[in-house]
């Protein structure tokens, strides 16, 4: 051999030397995983992230997938819009490593440790949980807790090498022998379509593909690379040894293993909800069977357990249901939507043969593969019924659940509790437990009879205390800010008399009421004050304008023109408590009573007016405040009719006319609204005398276009027996056709409201079109149909309807002015009435206006939350806080003084004096803290009148009882009973009781009242 050959045989033997080695190596590589725990251990050394103060420039967020999805990690720049609208800001926000950043950037999955449970949790002021979330609610707290039986089950079935000793670097996340196959099998299905192609899924890829890949699938080769090398990451995070991480990996799978979803749960994720949702199975006892030690069968050779006594039937037979009940949820993860619901014959079918080759690989004995096959695997289909909850505990909750959805735009409470999210608010907790307690046991009459409601105006011998709803709620001064500290009631019912209905609240009006008489009096005051006494003489004010005729009458008289000796005259005005006068209000004549007949005969102040709670003190007084308005809008007002020029009666009638129609147009648009012109048609004509000549207006002005045949059909369906004749037929098509008569005048003749008939022909020519299109469309026909108002010759109907419009718009004044200060509704009632009650109104817009009062005038922010925390411990944690918006001067402090003290004239002499002198304090020595209110009682009913104005019937719908109060400098809030029909009749309390109610609460609120944060655990740390 020439030594050329030789140099070429050695060159071989050295490439194939290198070959073998570098196969040795790769197979090491492949056993072992030492390279791929090297470096990818000093990776994730790399991968740190950190919460700093303000926002963060280095972050990143999740896609989709969906565990960031549900969790809300990939919502939060969304939510940190939302949030920013309503003045929250970010404090704290994490920030990533650059490593970190550019692996996510490359497409890979975070890594980091994550939540296997996470859910909502809202604390208290004094970070206690006032309500906690957890999903999956049941779970293994780590691998130990997990039964032998079950690991070794799951291990079999998907991933047998996981928990392997003897490679200690093992990368969990690729089987390379399951890879490799999986590989082999795509290139034959590129050839053979029909070639099954498995994939090479680990349990640490599984749960980055149910967590992380959109809608939890594997869509393409791609994406299972990315599972792959975003599970390899993160195996390696706690160093080289993996075995820590891949017991956690099983542990993880079996807790968040997603397994469908059912009605009135919804998603179910983890073995241990599975085996409640689908099964009904206690967890607990699921794991005491299948973690027992006692053997399952004499003469079982199954390796690792030992020969025992002959065991209890029954106790094997509940260990096999339960063994196979947890493992065809195993087995149901592949298609868990199919095989728990129509596929539960195929999932009996496969979970059988499952068993038989566990027991054939000695991973479960005989005896208990042969005692699980004859059970029946009995999936509940049923609605999951959750443990029954008290909406009285929970109603604070769930107002704050639904507050903080709004902000987030969650739009339902079911996702908001499975966020990764943490609100601190300002409840007190343990005062709105004690609170909660006082007002659950007063439905029971020892207990209400020991807080002595019982008595006069209070609750009579015999009555029913557990018909009665009691609502409280407490508002703290603090910090800049209004924070709401209780809210609660003993209503076991989801409706929340606090916020959410309209109630007669009866004279808590007069509160809002004075205010609007004292922003008169200060905008007189503002207006005149700068004024030469020359100047104020040349004004003209007309007569029924008092409250300027007294203004200017004061400021020329009196020695002190500053505001607030103007205020403190303005509440010496009297006024009359006669009941004797009709009131024209509302349109129509009113009268009115008061509570005690002794103030029938009285003139009194405002402020005794005010402390005694006299109603027609109030009536009159807002009928002044109503002509005020009349002559400052209008410049005219009742007595001045004659002065007002044609072209500005006209447009005071037009609106009248327009205001008017618009509310036919809304009456008859929800009458027919969704139905067919068939059954619109047949709807109107239901209630109508059938003559020919109305019918035939009719059909005319709601099919205008329609021909002979179609109009002789309609009306010989109508008059079947008469015989008319085509001639009259025609005569009639001819005589109503829409052109003869004004939409007036057919509605005349047809006995229907003109706009009616307009509505119909308008829905048959545009049935899509909505309640706005409707109305803009009918603006001229609006107009039509009053034309007769303006003609010069009704000038007495003009007349009426001019004052009706005029007031209408005083009180649309009125309404803005009150709605300003809190007032929660778009309209008042336009009626004197509206001053004692009759307008509505809700405990919790009382309190926020007790609260501008309290705080000298200025809106604070009102916070029912601190703080958010969402993603804690996660690199996309984010802190907000809620600086709220900047204070607001809504009242000059002149007339919020002269407010505050009429509220206390009304505790110290008026009807709250059950408070008189205060709260006492609990501390030697100590002063009783200062209280004051409004009280009001409402009975609303519904009353039926005959002509000529007689009451027929009169039904008790609800009767309430109001106090909105201040306490000292800081508390502030509302006591309301209330009762509803059938049972309101039966009740005749007043608003003494909910004073009484306040008072009986006084041993639980005056810790919290009187206390700085450390003295008490009632108070709240700050």
């Amino acid at each position: 051999m020439t030594l050329r050959n030789w140099a070429k045989l050695l060159l071989l033997i050295s490439l194939l030397g290198l070959l073998a080695f570098a196969a040795r190596l790769v197979n090491n590589e492949l056993r072992t995983s030492e390279w791929q725990a090297r470096h990818l251990t000093e990776l994730g050394r790399k991968l740190t992230f950190k919460v700093e103060s303000g926002a963060s420039n280095a972050i990143r967020f999740p896609k989709s997938g969906p565990y960031d999805e549900r969790l809300g990690y990939s919502k939060i720049p969304a939510f940190t819009e939302y949030l920013g609208r309503h003045d929250y800001r970010i404090t704290q926000q994490a920030r990533i490593s650059p490593k970190f950043a550019q692996l996510v950037d490359r497409g890979l999955s975070p890594a980091y440790s994550e939540k296997t449970q996470a859910g909502l949790d809202l604390l208290d002021c004094n970070q206690q949980p006032l309500y906690s979330e957890r999903f999956p609610e049941r779970s293994y707290k780590d691998f130990e807790s997990v039964p032998r039986l079950l690991a070794d089950t799951l291990l079999f079935i998907e991933d047998r090498d996981l928990l392997t000793t003897s490679y200690p670097l093992h990368n969990p996340a690729i089987d390379w022998s399951r890879f490799g196959r999986a590989l082999f099998d795509q290139g034959l299905h590129v050839f053979d379509k029909s070639h099954q192609t498995p994939g090479a899924s680990t349990l640490v890829t599984q749960i980055e593909k149910y967590r992380h890949s959109p809608e939890g699938r594997t869509a393409s080769p791609q994406e299972k690379l990315r599972q792959m090398a975003s599970a390899s990451v993160r195996a390696y995070l706690g160093g080289e040894n993996t075995l820590p991480a891949r017991r956690q990996i099983m542990v993880d799978y079996l807790n968040t293993v997603p397994l469908a979803a059912k009605p009135g749960y919804g998603e179910i994720d983890g073995l241990g909800d599975g085996l409640w949702a689908w099964y009904g199975r206690d967890f607990d006892e699921v794991n005491q069977l299948l973690d027992s030690n006692a053997d399952l069968g004499p003469g079982d050779s199954t390796p690792g357990l030992a020969a025992n006594p002959v065991p209890d039937q029954h106790q094997l037979e509940r260990r096999a249901e339960a063994f196979k009940q947890a493992l065809s949820l195993m087995i149901a993860q592949r298609r868990p939507s199919y095989y728990l619901r129509e596929g539960a014959a195929d999932l009996e079918q496969l979970t059988d043969s499952h068993l038989r080759l566990l027991a054939t690989a000695g991973i479960i004995p005989s005896a208990l593969r042969d005692a699980a096959l004859p059970v029946k695997l009995n999936l509940q289909q049923k609605t999951v019924s959750a443990p029954p909850i008290s909406f009285i505990t929970r109603k604070a909750v769930t107002a704050l659940r639904s507050h903080l959805s709004t902000l987030l735009h969650v739009n339902h409470l079911y996702d908001l509790d499975r966020l990764d999210l943490s609100a601190a608010t300002t409840m007190n907790g343990e005062l709105q437990r004690a609170v909660t307690t006082v007002l659950r046991q007063l439905k029971q009459p020892d207990k209400a009879k020991a807080a002595e409601l019982y008595g006069h105006n209070m609750l009579s011998p015999g009555d029913d205390p557990s018909k009665l709803i009691f609502s409280f709620t407490l508002f703290e001064q603090r910090d800049g800010a209004n924070l709401l500290r209780v809210q609660t009631d003993n209503f076991d019912q989801p409706f929340d008399i606090n916020e959410g209905a309209r109630l007669n609240l009866g004279s808590t009006a007069k509160l809002r009421t004075l205010i609007t008489y004292l922003e008169i009096i200060a905008d007189l005051h503002q207006r005149y004050v700068g004024m030469t006494a020359e100047q104020r003489a040349k004004l003209l004010v007309e007569k029924e304008d008092v409250l300027s005729q007294w203004a200017l009458t004061y400021l020329a008289q009196a020695q002190d023109r500053g505001l607030p000796a103007m205020l403190e005259a303005a509440m010496e005005r009297r006024y009359s408590g006669s009941p004797g006068e009709a009131f024209v209000t509302g349109g129509g004549v009113q009268t009115f009573s008061n509570f005690e007949s002794e103030e029938n005969y009285k003139v009194m102040t405002i402020r005794e007016g005010f402390q005694q709670s006299v109603n027609l003190v109030f009536v009159r007084l807002m009928r002044d405040i109503v002509r005020h308005y009349k002559f400052k809008m209008a410049g005219a007002g009742s007595a001045t009719l004659d002065g007002l020029s044609a072209a500005k009666r006209q447009e005071i009638l037009s609106r009248f006319a327009d205001k008017e129609g618009r509310q036919f147009m809304l009456r008859f648009y929800k009458k027919y609204h969704g139905k067919t012109p068939q059954e619109a048609q047949e709807l109107l004509l239901e209630n109508t005398h059938p003559v020919p000549a109305r019918l035939a207006t009719i059909f005319r002005s709601i099919a205008p276009d329609a021909d002979l045949q179609l109009f002789s059909g309609f009306m010989r369906k109508q008059f079947p027996k008469d015989g008319l004749s085509d001639a009259k037929l025609s005569a009639l098509y001819l005589q109503y056709g829409p052109d003869k008569f004004s939409l007036a005048d057919r509605g005349y003749i047809a006995r229907i409201h003109p706009l009616e008939l307009w509505l119909l022909g308008f829905m048959r020519q545009h049935p899509d079109a909505t309640l706005t299109q409707t109305l803009d469309a009918s603006r001229d026909a609006r107009q039509d149909v009053y034309a007769w108002l303006f003609k010069t010759h009704s000038k007495n109907k003009q007349d009426k309807r001019i004052r009706q419009m005029l007031e209408l718009e005083a009180f649309l004044e009125i309404g803005r002015a009150w709605r300003r200060l809190g007032y929660p509704f778009e309209s008042l009632t336009p009626s004197y009435a509206s001053a004692v009650g009759a307008a509505g109104d809700r405990p919790a817009a009382l309190a926020e206006l007790i609260g501008i009062i309290v705080n000298k005038g200025m809106r604070l922010p009102l916070k029912k939350l601190q703080t958010l925390e969402l993603a804690q411990g996660t690199p996309y944690e984010t802190h907000f806080e809620n600086s709220g918006p900047a204070p607001e001067r809504l009242l000059p402090e002149e007339i919020t003084d002269v407010v505050r003290r009429s509220l206390i004239d009304v505790v110290e002499g008026g009807t709250a004096k059950r408070l008189k002198g205060g709260l006492p304090s609990s501390h030697a020595n100590g002063k009783p803290v200062a209280v004051g209110g409004k009280t009001g009682t409402g009975d609303q009913r519904f009353e039926v009148y005959a002509a000529g104005g007689r009451l027929i019937s009169s039904r008790a719908v609800n009767r309430s009882a109001t106090f909105v109060f201040f306490i000292g400098d800081r508390f502030f809030g509302t006591m309301t009973t209330y009762v509803h029909e059938p049972y309101a009749a039966s009740y005749k309390f007043t608003s003494a009781l909910s004073v009484q109610l306040l008072k009986s609460l006084t041993p639980t609120l005056l810790p919290m009242i009187e206390a700085d944060a450390s003295d008490t655990p009632l108070a709240c740390r700050h």
